[in-house]
């Protein structure tokens, strides 16, 4: 678990969904009212919100250069199905996405984000950690953003210190 600072604007809520399970604990704070709270979600939406979770964490491991290890439903399967529209604000011109006034579900919330995150630039910057005991969501502010790892003291350490003992060995 990363001691980084959240992901900017819209895309707080991706890196916040991907980071409400611990792969290392297995604790899952979807299990919990306050952590369903947290995302609008009911008991009867939760398999949908995990399958939007461990699609999203794919594409965020794709983003660090590594695969998924095991099947997930692709992502831009389930954005499909989320209806987001452009609105300008006559006053000064600027545009956003926004959902329908009845589109607040998380998938659609999420869709908002990563459009948002397209457009800025930023999609790729959101990253997991390539541990494969963390996968934890972090935004790379590196200057480069050839970030690995959420946090370099814990995870980056851990992954240097195995190449310096199997280079021993």
């Amino acid at each position: 678990m990363s001691e980084r600072s959240a992901a900017p604007g819209a895309l707080a809520l991706v890196e916040s969904l991907v980071n409400t399970l611990d792969l290392e604990s297995g604790a899952d704070a979807l299990d919990t009212r306050e952590g369903q709270g947290r995302f609008g979600i009911t008991e009867s939406g939760l398999a949908q919100a995990r399958e939007l979770r461990e699609s999203l964490r794919a594409v965020l491991l794709a983003h660090t250069g590594h695969r998924p290890h095991r099947a997930v439903t692709p992502l831009g399967a389930l954005l499909s199905r989320a209806p987001l529209y452009v609105a300008v604000d006559e006053r000064d011109g600027s545009a956003g996405f926004t959902a329908p006034a009845d589109g607040s579900t998380l998938l659609t919330r999420v869709a908002a984000a990563v459009a948002e995150a397209l457009v800025a630039g930023t999609w790729t910057r959101l990253k997991a950690c390539e541990a494969e005991t963390c996968h934890w969501a972090y935004y790379d502010r590196s200057p480069a953003g050839r970030g690995r790892w959420c946090s370099m003291q814990v995870c980056g350490a851990r992954a240097k210190m195995r190449r310096y003992r199997a280079k021993e060995g």
